[in-house]
């Protein structure tokens, strides 16, 4: 077992730093279920193969053609006349023995003519080149069982992606600039009695210059607060005042000259660190004043459950805070005082983890659930990270196709810039609704393209009027769509892959926050956008 896990780590080592063991676990447990194994389709597949998805179904009721090995790595000249979903997986699972893949030689509408709810066991269900019928209806059953849906693209020169999910929660977001939580303007007890444990004046030059710079910070920040009637100091000169004092403490030798000290240039260098106000997150406060916070039921998610408990630990023993972080950044100093002071900040934190378990019994308790329904480490990573939440509230493909809930205010700001990502996306609607009226797409034959142009520009209009969007599209779009000929370019569909696939890691490992709710790559500028729809 021991050599099973070692060999593991070394296999996943890079994205095991990303995403932790606990990131790992979640891929390996996760079913993810592709419908059509197109070019975009097997790219995104290889993409969450690799890393380790547990198990994926291939849904796709199509017969493997020479135009399909043309764009596709994972079918061969021997696939030809074979069943594409069946051809696809041997191919996949090639890649990573620790993966289980399996294949349903149905297209997807016939599955949800016979059998809808087929498609509620899967941890996340990634649909490629789906007609608008097949997909609004696949979106429907898959949002009343709360099943993510990532709808993917290729068109052209064209990829689009569409997240479509009723509540996705994020523990760990990892933000870019997360800021250290080091509560030098609230400092707990604990942290007072060790801060006044060191005493700058009587220290020799060693000790001196091997003083954490938190400690420095606090020392000065305490005489400041004496001598500015407790204010600490909050614009930019009462903080260049302050950097000031904090250079004034640097010893000098016999000469008068200031010694080299870099913990204290590193104090100087973090002030605005240290002064960073201790509160609540705007975006954290939205969370605790929703209702399924505020509402807890036997049916409640553990991750609202946890963030009750939080909220309950603020109004008692957080004092108004919420749980101490428990780590600090790295720092010059010595290994005895750097540990010392993070074990300062590290029992706090459990400290907090230990009431705020207790707050999670209580819930527990009163909503009928045994106390071991959540762990302890999961309560840890949940303090640790209570500042980053997030929660991803997508719009349904119902509510984005509807005449009465379609977003027009977003499509038409976005239009005020007539060459917008968001022209693609009105295309992509438009070249829809061509195939619903005549069952294929625009320029598919080189002889038809000049017919198509027109026949393309009467569907976009009658979109621009059914929706009453008052926008304006060149026609050199429509021309393009119609050169297009729904072709599914391998490059196009390779960027697609590592996108769609990203995001789909972000969805079952609950870290990271995905794009919400549509995403458009436009390859001919190689630009991108994001909207919500």
């Amino acid at each position: 077992m021991a050599a099973t896990k070692a060999s593991k780590e070394q296999k996943y080592d890079r994205q095991l730093r990303l995403w932790g063991d606990h990131g790992q676990e979640a891929l390996e447990n996760a079913h993810v279920c592709l419908v059509n194994a197109t070019a975009s389709g097997t790219e995104i597949l290889k993409n969450l193969v690799l890393p380790g998805v547990g198990t994926f179904t291939i849904v796709d009721g199509h017969t493997v053609s020479g135009e399909d090995v043309g764009n596709n790595f994972f079918l061969s000249n021997n696939s030809i006349g074979k069943n594409r979903a069946q051809a696809a997986t041997e191919l996949l699972q090639e890649l990573n023995s620790d993966v289980s893949g399996n294949f349903v030689e149905e297209s997807p509408d016939k599955l949800l003519d016979n059998d809808p709810e087929f498609f509620h066991r899967f941890t996340l269900v990634i649909g490629i080149q789906l007609p608008e019928s097949t997909c609004l209806r696949l979106g429907s059953v898959l949002w009343s069982a709360c099943v993510p849906f990532l709808v993917c693209r290729t068109y052209g020169l064209i990829g689009y992606m569409r997240l479509a999910v009723k509540e996705h929660t994020v523990i760990e977001s990892h933000p870019d600039n997360a800021l250290e939580d080091l509560r030098l303007d609230q400092p707990f007890s604990e942290l007072k009695n060790h801060i006044q444990s060191y005493d700058l004046d009587s220290m020799d030059k060693k000790d001196h210059s091997h003083t954490p710079w938190i400690i420095i910070v606090a020392k000065y920040l305490e005489k400041w607060l004496s001598e500015h009637n407790c204010q600490a100091p909050k614009n930019y000169k009462e903080k260049e005042a302050f950097r000031q004092l904090i250079r004034q403490g640097i010893l000098k030798n016999d000469n008068g000259v200031p010694e080299d000290e870099e913990n204290f240039e590193e104090a100087v260098k973090n002030v605005n660190t240290a002064l960073n106000s201790t509160k609540i997150p705007p975006a954290v406060e939205d969370l605790f004043n929703s209702e399924q916070c505020n509402n807890i039921t036997s049916q409640t998610p553990s991750f609202w459950v946890m963030l009750r408990a939080v909220k309950e630990f603020i109004h008692n023993e957080g004092n108004g805070n919420l749980p101490v972080r428990g780590t600090i950044p790295d720092m010059i100093a010595d290994s005895k005082r750097f540990i010392s002071l993070q074990n300062v900040y590290r029992d706090k934190a459990m400290q907090d983890v230990a009431a705020v378990f207790k707050h999670v019994e209580c819930l527990l308790q009163s909503i009928g659930k045994p106390p071991e329904s959540i762990s302890e480490k999961d309560i840890k990573l949940f303090c640790k990270n209570v500042s980053f939440l997030r929660v991803v509230h997508c719009r349904s493909l119902a509510e984005e196709y509807s005449v009465d809930s379609v977003n027009k205010d977003e499509i038409t700001s976005c239009m005020d810039s007539p060459d917008s990502e968001m022209v693609l996306y009105l295309m992509l609607r438009s070249v829809d609704r061509f195939y619903q009226q005549h069952s294929r797409y625009p320029g598919v034959y080189n002889y038809q393209v000049e017919e198509d142009i027109s026949k393309l520009k009467l569907c976009v209009n009658s979109l621009l009027q059914e929706y009453s969007l008052n926008v304006n599209i060149k026609d050199d779009y429509i021309h393009e769509f119609c050169r297009y000929g729904a072709a599914e370019l391998h490059t196009v569909a390779a960027f697609l892959g590592g996108s769609a696939a990203q995001e789909a890691i972000k969805i079952i490992s609950h870290q990271f926050v995905p794009f919400n709710n549509t995403f458009i790559y436009n390859a001919m500028s190689q630009t991108s956008a994001t909207f919500q729809l």
